[in-house]
């Protein structure tokens, strides 16, 4: 076996695969035909596929590329709605390099707009609150919760100004499950059709009434953007990485319950319990009340649902938890991290002792995976970082690949 190297990608003859560099002289764009067809051998079947190209992983140029093929044109998953149950309420969020408002109007509407104030670039705000206007600091230029210019001081002389011209570009919204999508394309298709096949699977959860607890962020987390969604929906670590406090819920019990669909932008799986009413922490059962409408079959399993680009979500039977991922760089992103509950768990006289229980078990699947992920981004710089082979277990893997692939496809300079 002979075996070529390029700082970032691994080129290989395994299983008759042709090398594949960046570029023919080793330096320049990493976008090139040759790596672009590389893709083809990571969206084949689990049983013959092999992980994309390190690069894709590490490459600053790569993440860029991304940005305009997938966070310019996909749903991009903002928050809860929950979060701003009031007219006047909204809060702030950064995404693909876009500052953005999100925003309950005096109609109730949710809107989502950018931040950068229409006169000199200044953000009009920061953070979350609650007002009924937003005024940029700078020069005082207002504007409304819908995102119209309000007032413009001292504008008077300048030739051809129209308020109504310079409002806040509003982003096309979406609201799912009680989630929050934005659209940066004005062209985008509707995003509801596209997670058609996992609508029945969430349905007694009732995602969109459960009570959000606070969120918190984890802030520059040395990874991919990907790797963080791989890991999330990664059956084939769950006992192993995570033996003992997963041992519940093991690795042979993954189930990819659907067939692929490329219209679909949506992945999952589920993962069957060894008992009824499993639960990720020491006691290996739920602690909270259990979803008041979930079949026996629902409370013998965990489901791990991933919404490219940005939304990991997960469903245990006492509990919802989801992912917000933001790239900032190939190797940096921030996580925001939430979790769901009935009304019956917040009122349960013991919820804030439960809390702690159920927090102290999650920390160390944190722990666990953080190591995990560091490390497996620091092998993808190493010259020697192959192209692997999937288990039966990340079939998941797969199917995300080929909706990356798709859209990289779709894109590709020159393409």
């Amino acid at each position: 076996m002979t075996t070529t190297h390029s700082r970032g990608i691994a080129s290989e003859s395994r299983a008759g695969a042709q090398p594949v560099s960046p570029t023919a002289s080793g330096s320049g764009s990493v976008l090139t035909p040759e790596l672009l067809a590389a893709c083809d051998d990571s969206i084949d079947s689990y049983a013959t596929a092999k992980t994309l190209p390190a690069v894709m992983y590490t490459s600053d140029e790569f993440l860029a590329f991304e940005d305009e093929a997938l966070f310019a044109h996909e749903w991009l998953c903002v928050g809860r709605a929950s979060r701003i149950p009031n007219p006047g309420d909204w809060f702030c969020v950064d995404l693909a390099g876009e500052p953005l408002i999100v925003a309950r109007g005096k109609d109730c509407v949710v809107r989502v707009f950018s931040a950068v104030c229409q006169h000199r670039g200044m953000t009009v705000c920061e953070g979350a609150g609650s007002s009924t206007t937003f005024t940029c600091p700078y020069h005082h230029w207002i504007y409304g919760l819908d995102g119209r210019l309000l007032g413009a001081p001292a504008m008077e002389r300048t030739a051809g100004f129209v308020k109504a011209e310079w409002g806040l570009p509003n982003l096309k919204v979406e609201i799912w499950q009680g989630f929050v999508f934005a659209n940066l394309d004005p062209d985008a298709a509707p995003l509801g059709p596209t997670l058609g096949r996992i609508e029945g699977y969430l349905a007694n959860w009732d995602l969109e009434n459960t009570v959000a607890l606070p969120s918190f962020t984890l802030y520059d987390l040395p990874w991919n953007w990907k790797v963080m969604f791989e890991n999330f929906n990664d059956g084939y670590h769950a006992n192993k990485l995570h033996q003992v406090i997963q041992d519940f819920c093991p690795s042979e019990m993954a189930v990819f319950p659907e067939p692929w669909d490329d219209a679909s932008n949506v992945v999952f799986r589920h993962n069957g319990f060894t008992h009824i009413d499993g639960g990720f922490n020491a006691t290996h059962k739920a602690l909270f009340p259990i979803f008041p409408k979930l079949t026996d079959e629902e409370r013998w399993r965990a489901t791990f649902a991933l919404v490219p680009p940005t939304l990991c979500l997960g469903l245990a039977p006492d509990q919802a938890f989801y992912f917000l991922v933001r790239p900032k760089t190939a190797n940096t992103i921030d996580v925001e991290i939430g979790y769901l509950v009935t009304q019956e768990t917040v009122e349960h006289p013991m919820f804030e002792h439960l809390l702690r229980a159920s927090d102290a078990g999650v920390q160390v699947f944190v722990m666990q995976d953080q190591d995990a992920t560091t490390k497996v981004q620091r092998g993808l710089h190493s010259r020697f970082a192959a192209r692997g082979r999937y288990s039966w277990q990340e079939e998941s893997h797969v199917q995300f690949n080929r909706w990356l692939v798709q859209r990289y496809k779709r894109h590709w300079p020159g393409v």
